[in-house]
């Protein structure tokens, strides 16, 4: 990473501020009101899912509670849910004692849901010690878009890579991971070194991958608090939608436009790391298909590609294989798994540190605080001030983090703004704190030193901050 150097810096600086300053309101006799002030504690700011959407959990289940305003019977429906998010898949044809739950495969690259988010919570890499590396996937395509306006599937092996297939089908192919260190200094002269990952596909079972191939690893996100999410008012995300950076503060988040199955036409995408998933229910059902090779009413047919016979002669569990209200059930679980409390909000070194990451720009994506509508089925979604810190806009993060992959509307350099709520939870909740798309990140801090692109300016001013303006800034992020 290149350093930067005299007047530089203070372009760098300059846009970093810009990126978050707040113009001072004009009170009604014209003199200017103060600035807001950021080291100063919020009216419920540590409700980060809103009344409603909080629970005051930290420990190793505090990604997997219902939302505390649900009641007694819409509970049981959250239990039903858990239910299906547990279960074990086996392949078809299965003995009478489990045949409500086969139709595993014939390819896949898991056996639960809880295999790749374990405890609801965020996946590790395959060089994450302990790890199974069934939280990490490989998407694929080759240059364009289809006719739906989504990625085109590699003609061989599909749009995802299955390391796992049912006995009498080959597994696709296995993933491994090397990497090449990229060193570099705070502006302090505190060394750091990042991992720059590297991914090589063997054991291809059908032949070499087209050679325009496009592959991208994603990691296995959070489950907590999408329900509240889906409930953000598309209008509210369209207005925070900048294309063109009309305003001139170098942030140009863009709404990604994806194919709804069930409404047969282009909507809001809203979660997935590039926002290529209109809601739950087809995350779920895509999920179901593309990991487990499960069939739904939403995705009835398999993804054999035509080169792989003997995934197309596989056994079925049924047409489809998972029934509409385990469907259901699952959707219903995603929507309403609460959001734990955030820690500490009030100590000096929190609000030192709430106060850098407004200075150097970091909430000019991830925007603290959101306010939910309505959304229906979930009342205890509505009129939620929550605060998630994303705008679930789409932004381009620089060559290095690019996958060169594009999807619906999202190019190949940019991704959907994470939310941070639950942050400081990830090491209880799931041992470990890789982070990014693809897990590269051992910390918050190689998180924030890998972006570029819009973010290139918030980064470089993190870089310049003393040691202990870091450490604060760590601090605040930990207590989300």
């Amino acid at each position: 990473m290149k350093a930067l150097h005299g007047g530089k810096w203070a372009v760098v600086l300059a846009l970093a501020v810009a990126a978050c300053r707040e113009e001072p309101p004009t009170a009604p006799g014209g003199e200017e009101e103060p600035p807001v002030r950021w080291d100063v504690v919020e009216p419920g700011e540590a409700l980060s899912g809103g009344e409603a959407g909080t629970v005051t959990d930290a420990s190793a289940q505090a990604f997997s509670q219902a939302l505390p305003a649900l009641t007694l019977e819409r509970r049981s429906g959250f239990v039903s849910g858990r239910g299906v998010f547990e279960i074990d898949w086996v392949p078809a044809p299965a003995s009478s004692t489990r045949a409500d739950r086969d139709g595993l495969g014939p390819v896949f690259h898991a056996v639960a849901c809880k295999s790749c988010h374990p405890a609801n919570g965020r996946g590790a890499p395959p060089d994450e010690p302990g790890s199974t590396g069934e939280s990490l996937l490989v998407r694929l395509s080759l240059p364009g878009l289809a006719s739906n306006g989504g990625p085109v599937p590699e003609p061989t092996y599909g749009d995802q890579l299955q390391p796992r297939g049912v006995p009498g089908v080959p597994a696709e192919a296995s993933l491994r991971v090397g990497h090449t260190p990229r060193p570099g200094t705070f502006a302090d002269g505190e060394a750091f070194t990042l991992q720059a990952p590297e991914y090589t596909l063997e054991a291809l079972a059908y032949g070499p991958l087209h050679p325009d191939t496009r592959l991208s690893p994603r990691l296995a996100q959070p489950l907590h608090g999408l329900g509240l999410l889906a409930a953000v008012p598309e209008a509210k995300v369209l207005e925070w939608a900048d294309p063109d950076d009309a305003n001139g503060d170098g942030l140009s988040g863009r709404a990604n436009r994806v194919w709804s199955v069930r409404q047969g036409r282009l909507v809001l995408g809203r979660f997935g790391w590039k926002a290529n998933q209109p809601d739950l229910e087809q995350q779920n059902a895509g999920a179901f298909l593309g990991d487990m090779g499960l069939t739904t009413a939403l995705f009835p047919e398999q993804s054999c590609t035509a080169a792989q016979q003997a995934c197309r002669d596989a056994p079925s569990g049924g047409a489809p294989e998972i029934e509409s209200n385990r469907v259901a059930a699952l959707t219903f679980y995603t929507h309403v798994l609460a959001v734990p409390a955030r820690r500490d909000v009030g100590t000096e070194r929190v609000l030192q540190g709430k106060a850098l990451f407004h200075r150097v720009g970091c909430a000019g994506c991830h925007r603290p605080t959101l306010t939910t509508g309505t959304l229906e089925g979930y009342p205890e979604l509505s009129g939620q001030t929550i605060r998630p810190y994303t705008d679930l806009l789409l932004h381009d993060l620089g060559e290095a983090l690019a996958d060169g992959r594009p999807d619906f509307d999202a190019t190949g350099r940019e991704w959907r703004t994470a939310p941070l709520w639950g942050l400081g939870l990830t090491a209880t909740v799931n041992g470990h704190t890789r982070l990014l798309h693809d897990g590269r990140a051992r910390s918050v801090m190689e998180a924030i030193l890998w972006h570029g692109g819009e973010a290139e300016a918030s980064r470089e001013a993190v870089r310049q901050l003393s040691k202990e303006e870091r450490e604060a800034l760590l601090t605040f992020l930990g207590s989300l």
